[in-house]
């Protein structure tokens, strides 16, 4: 298909983000919208191929980004200084294909290195967003469109029950010395617990080291493929870590 112009996508007549900020209004979670830029945002918006009607456009047009609960939650928007990865290139980045012709879009991460995509289905539709779990290295499918995990889940779910057993006293802290592009090296890390015991460092003792989002995120994809069927217990020996 012929891809929209920077015109067709633009909806003058009935934009999505009038919607978008009556729920950051009312969002039980604090939220401090990144403001967008041009050109990015048009560059953005050309990339993504999806109107400014929709939830995903309006975010991508109209904001850098979303940093939620003090910085813990990130939603990629077009970009800005406190969060430079657009959804597009970031997507683009991590995955080696373009966004609107990729089968996943890389939405959004948390600090721990867990991140959000939303993969393509068998007739080629992108309808649920999945996560990718710092402590299993596992796409967990949430069962959530995009427009209901900004808003069931970012602006008005409990992230502090969510992430209840991934959070240590003083994260606040640690959070707000952090830039948008990064994610924290925790050592041990947080998937040990499934193959050894080490529940009995504390998250509080556990070395925290801020790196690059890209790192964490292919680290956690190399890791992963390296655990798949591995028995609960059993001696594993990881390459590379």
């Amino acid at each position: 298909m012929p891809e929209k112009t920077l015109e067709e996508l633009i909806c003058l007549d009935d934009p999505g983000w009038p919607e978008v900020q009556e729920w950051i209004a009312e969002a039980k979670n604090h939220v401090e919208v990144l403001p967008a830029s041009d050109p990015a945002r048009n560059e953005a918006l050309l990339e993504t191929q999806v109107t400014t009607r929709s939830i995903m456009g309006t975010i991508v047009y109209e904001t850098g980004g979303l940093l939620i609960d003090h910085g813990w939650l990130r939603i990629l928007g077009s970009g800005h200084e406190k969060l430079k990865r657009t959804i597009t290139q970031w997507t683009l980045e991590a995955t080696g294909i373009r966004l609107h012709e990729s089968p996943e879009i890389l939405i959004g991460d948390d600090v721990l290195g867990g991140f959000y995509a939303m993969y393509a289905d068998d007739e080629g539709l992108r309808n649920h967003v999945s996560y990718l779990a710092p402590d299993t290295l596992a796409w967990e499918n949430m069962g959530l469109t995009y427009s209901e995990f900004i808003y069931s889940f970012c602006l008005h779910g409990d992230l502090e029950a969510y992430y209840s057993t991934l959070r240590w006293s003083g994260w606040q802290a640690v959070v707000a010395e952090m830039h948008g592009d990064q994610c924290l090296s925790i050592t041990p890390p947080l998937w040990f617990k499934s193959i050894v015991r080490s529940e009995r460092v504390t998250l509080e003792k556990r070395e925290k080291k801020p790196v690059p989002a890209l790192d964490a995120y292919l680290f956690a994809l190399d890791i992963g493929a390296q655990l798949v069927d591995v028995p609960d217990g059993a001696t594993v020996v990881l390459k590379d870590v």
